[in-house]
């Protein structure tokens, strides 16, 4: 079976967020599954893909929005609003429908499509219907534009939000009707996207490196808490804020939070432990550095990959129910609070027990024979489908 996996970015070798690396594990489970992949999306500006031979490239294209000019922020609102486009595809809308054809023509012949999320099948929503296809909604993208427009700091940003939630409402339905088979990352996505139906889903279980690293049983930690992402998109940006503003000022003085990866211009914290240290070259020493890791995710859908490799690493954690989407078997060293206060306090108890580091390869394990076993649901779904396409 040879698909075409269509993304906004194609895979460079640089996991540096939660898409990539989902994207990452997801083609992963299909080869091991015997699938030929073969990858057609962009690439980011100066990035070339880690794998070309299997790739096509339909350009460059830089979708961050909040390092983008401000004159190229009023570009893409501007065709949003009069292309009835939502925000996030109308930056993958340059490259034009005949462009995309031209590509797919070179992979021919393929059997069908795996649409990875929303934005460039939403950027396109009629080209992907001549074969069968299969949608990976990474997350409920109207739910999450909803509690966007919820959190945000000013009208004119509510109101794109609530517009955003309502186009992503209308191209969800359409891309999980059109779609042979749907695969979600949480359980809990099936229900708000309308496709709880076991015959036409399933959740995908991830796993975030090929494999788990050997456990550290024996560790002497550099400080007391770690965390680590992409604090610009606005769902995990949702739940730093919530962490900074209810959480660390009920913690004591003397604790060491280090908060790693990309944040917004002005972010900061009263209390004297928090550093924000940025870019790090390696990620896993910087959470294995810690003595505890703190989950904090507010909003959103999908899974919490963050969780996934906390998990596998073995480490002692405190976490929101909101970040343990997905997530069926706790470790015994992960504990669950909601409230800001129990959360401080479940913190400051297991940095003072000093917690050791589990084995994580057990649940990593488990989450590749899940995945495969979802993927193989995913795929018998097609032959019939195939076959009525022939017809």
């Amino acid at each position: 079976m040879h698909l075409a996996f269509v993304t906004s970015l194609v895979p460079d070798g640089t996991l540096t967020t939660g898409y990539e690396i989902a994207n990452a594990a997801i083609i992963g489970g299909l080869r091991r599954a015997g699938v030929q992949v073969s990858v057609v999306g962009f690439t980011w500006p100066g990035k070339q893909p880690i794998d070309p031979e299997n790739t096509v490239v339909l350009g460059s294209v830089d979708v961050q929005t909040h390092t983008a000019s401000a004159g190229q922020r009023l570009l893409w609102l501007g065709r949003a609003l009069a292309e009835g486009q939502t925000f996030s595809s109308v930056k993958l809308r340059h490259t034009g429908e005949a462009r995309i054809r031209q590509a797919l023509q070179t992979l021919e012949p393929f059997d069908g499509y795996v649409l990875n999320g929303v934005t460039l099948a939403g950027a396109y929503p009629d080209l992907f219907r001549n074969k069968p296809s299969i949608f990976v909604a990474h997350n409920v993208e109207h739910q999450s534009a909803a509690e966007n427009a919820a959190a945000a700091r000013s009208l004119v940003e509510r109101l794109l939000y609530t517009r955003e939630a309502r186009l992503l409402k209308q191209l969800e339905a359409k891309l999980c009707k059109q779609a042979d088979f749907v695969f979600t990352l949480a359980e809990e996505d099936r229900v708000p996207l309308g496709i709880a139906d076991d015959r036409r889903s399933a959740t995908l279980p991830l796993t975030t490196r090929a494999t788990t690293p050997a456990p550290l049983f024996s560790r002497q930690p550099a400080y007391d808490l770690a965390l680590i992402g992409t604090w610009t998109w606005q769902p995990n940006r949702i739940g730093l804020d919530w962490f900074l503003e209810q959480v660390v000022p009920q913690l004591p003085d003397h604790m060491q939070i280090k908060i790693a990866g990309r944040a917004p211009a002005g972010l900061r914290s009263d209390h004297p432990g928090v550093e924000f240290v940025g870019r790090v070259e390696d990620a896993t020493a910087f959470v294995r550095g810690a003595k505890v890791i703190p989950l904090i995710s507010q909003a959103g859908s999908g899974v919490q990959l963050k969780t996934i490799e906390t998990f596998e690493l073995g480490m002692p954690a405190v976490a929101t129910r909101s970040s343990l989407r997905g997530i069926t078997d706790l470790p015994e060293n992960c504990t669950v609070a909601d409230d800001p206060a129990g959360f401080a306090l479940a913190l400051t108890h297991a940095t003072r027990l000093r917690l050791p580091a589990g084995d994580g390869r057990a649940f990593h394990a488990a989450q590749i024979k899940a995945m495969d076993r979802q993927i193989s649901r995913g795929l018998a779904a097609l032959p019939k489908s195939m076959q009525r396409h022939a017809a």
